[in-house]
């Protein structure tokens, strides 16, 4: 058992020593975008004057935010009731398109721009809503929005395909409008890790009711920057988390053991009043569950823009060769990614 964070800076938090308890109602409170894309619009995205894709999608997007706003909002449906037939053509907008080309914040722009009700969550935080609403607790509150943007959509087994699919029809037929983001466009989602035939009707199923966008473009957090900075020493770590307000100072192998004791959807509440994250002995990670775990803390540090200083190894060599070769390559880039961008934060 990896010994637990100790505690030699004074004002540090340790993360490991937090147990955060998340209710259904913070749940759905909290499906907005986060802090980094609080105040983006359309305006504010910069497309790169080499890719004509990234200009198209601004103006697709502009246009579905039109007709979002001329339309009234979708009615609540009761729950038995038969829904009215869905209207022709696709329900929503995919953005599919590489790391750091822009598709969160323009995600977030179209949910700026619509008025609600609205939802904005990762897929991770919508499977998680239904887990605390039921099945049934989530149409019924969903599908009195007028909108639901679904960022980084990824699909990780047959159940999450089956839960999100049914979910994702049904409030298309209550007339919700859906704007989701990925790296992989709907009918390729899964491929690669599942080949069963009902996986594959899902997948078909679901991709109907996107219209694909394809967004082209280099990732912006490493256009003309360097590659990860050089980790700090122990004793570098610890002594700048001492000076630093709102840090949170753990050793990297406690942390990751402390992660399987508390639900992905609570990791966000981890983080709450953290200003910066500590970390040392940061190694290759060689496990699959250890390391989906990892991922989604570095999702929920990236969207609240914590610099992070670490001894150990850099963020560019945490996840092994074959991982970055494996079905969740995907998750692992953008991580590697995220983490590398926090990581030069925190060098500035």
């Amino acid at each position: 058992m990896p010994a637990a964070s100790s505690p030699d800076a004074a004002t540090a938090i340790a993360l490991t020593a937090r147990r955060p308890a998340v209710t259904a109602d913070r749940l759905v409170a909290e499906m907005v975008p986060p802090p980094r894309f609080a105040g983006v619009s359309f305006g504010s995205y910069l497309p790169d004057g080499s890719q004509p894709s990234q200009y198209e999608a601004v103006q697709i997007l502009e246009q579905f935010a039109a007709s979002l706003n001329g339309s009234a909002a979708a009615p609540k449906r009761g729950w038995f009731r038969r829904s009215a037939p869905a209207p022709a053509g696709p329900a929503g907008i995919y953005l599919d398109g590489g790391y750091g080309v822009g598709k969160t914040h323009l995600l977030a722009s179209l949910w700026h721009a619509t008025p609600g009700p609205k939802a904005f969550g990762t897929f991770v935080e919508l499977t998680n809503l239904v887990g605390a609403l039921t099945f049934r607790g989530a149409v019924e509150t969903l599908s009195s929005h007028r909108l639901l943007c679904i960022d980084e959509f990824e699909l990780d087994d047959p159940g999450d395909t089956v839960l999100v699919s049914t979910l994702l029809s049904r409030l298309v037929e209550n007339g919700v409008k859906l704007c989701a983001t990925s790296n992989t466009l709907p009918e390729k989602l899964g491929e690669g890790r599942f080949a069963a035939a009902d996986f594959l009707r899902e997948i078909q199923g679901l991709s109907a009711h996107f219209r694909p966008v394809r967004i082209d473009g280099q990732d912006y957090r490493h256009r003309g920057l360097p590659a990860a900075p050089p980790p700090y020493t122990d004793a570098e770590v610890t002594e700048r988390a001492s000076r630093t307000p709102g840090a949170a100072l753990d050793d990297f192998d406690a942390l990751l053991e402390h992660l399987t004791n508390v639900h992905p959807s609570r990791y966000g509440a981890l983080l709450d009043d953290i200003q910066a994250v500590f970390l040392r002995g940061v190694h290759q990670v060689d496990d699959q569950s250890t390391a989906l775990r990892l991922v989604v803390l570095a999702d929920r540090m990236y969207d609240r823009e914590l610099p992070i200083t670490a001894s150990g190894v850099p963020f560019d060599q945490v996840f092994t060769e074959e991982m970055l070769r494996g079905g969740y390559r995907k998750k692992y880039l953008r991580a590697v990614s995220r983490l590398v961008a926090l990581a030069r934060d925190s060098a500035k």
